[in-house]
């Protein structure tokens, strides 16, 4: 536990030395800023769209540190190092996921008021937005880094990252913005989905690592 622990602290210390934890959020805010330039001021539209805007930002912003997660401890041996004291590759790809989700997921929700507020939603609509990204980021997570893993020594690895990631991340985009719209049965299956991204995606972050070892 302990090891896993540390590479959690790991990965969030690094993610802080490179901006990960500051880039993101910033990419979001500014999405949720261009949206009513682009739409306009009709504040009834934009309280209908805030749903789909929060949570494809969100996407977006899970997904731009993901060429930092695998690829860069495959190159340099650290994943090596640590399967060879003994943790295994499904264990680093959990750490990893663990740390992604909160370098990314708390910040983002503060950000959400900011965005939601843009958007013209309301106080209830600014509560589902909360409890679907508390719900649904870590299906993000669980995403970028099995994504991260998959495409890990890849040429133009970000661009294949965003192919991979963004179709397999539309039942989240759908349920998210779905449970923000007070859909009947939205957050549940927000949340089904999410659950079962952060099951598989260790192993199949794990798998995908160790064969790139091979």
């Amino acid at each position: 536990m302990s090891g896993f622990l540390t590479l959690v602290a790991r990965e969030l210390r690094r993610a802080w030395m490179q901006g990960g934890l500051v880039l993101p959020i910033a990419f979001f805010l500014l999405v949720a800023i261009l949206f009513p330039f682009a739409l306009g001021p009709d504040s009834a539209l934009l309280a209908r769209v805030a749903g789909g805007v929060i949570w494809a930002s969100a996407l977006l912003a899970a997904l731009l540190p993901v060429e930092r997660l695998v690829a860069p401890d495959l190159e340099n041996g650290t994943i090596d190092q640590l399967v060879v004291r003994g943790m295994a590759d499904a264990t680093i790809a959990a750490a990893k996921m663990v740390g992604h989700w909160l370098g990314f997921a708390p910040l983002l929700m503060l950000a959400s008021g900011i965005a939601a507020a843009l958007l013209g939603a309301d106080g209830a609509a600014l509560v589902r937005i909360e409890i679907g990204l508390l719900i649904g980021s870590p299906g993000l997570a669980a995403l970028g880094v099995a994504t991260a893993a998959l495409t890990a020594g890849l040429r133009g690895a970000g661009a294949v990252a965003g192919l991979v990631m963004l179709p397999l991340a539309i039942p989240l985009l759908i349920f998210g913005a779905g449970s923000i719209a007070a859909a009947p049965g939205a957050l549940k299956l927000l949340g089904a989905v999410s659950l079962l991204l952060v099951a598989g995606a260790p192993f199949v972050a794990g798998l995908a690592m160790k064969l790139a070892r091979d």
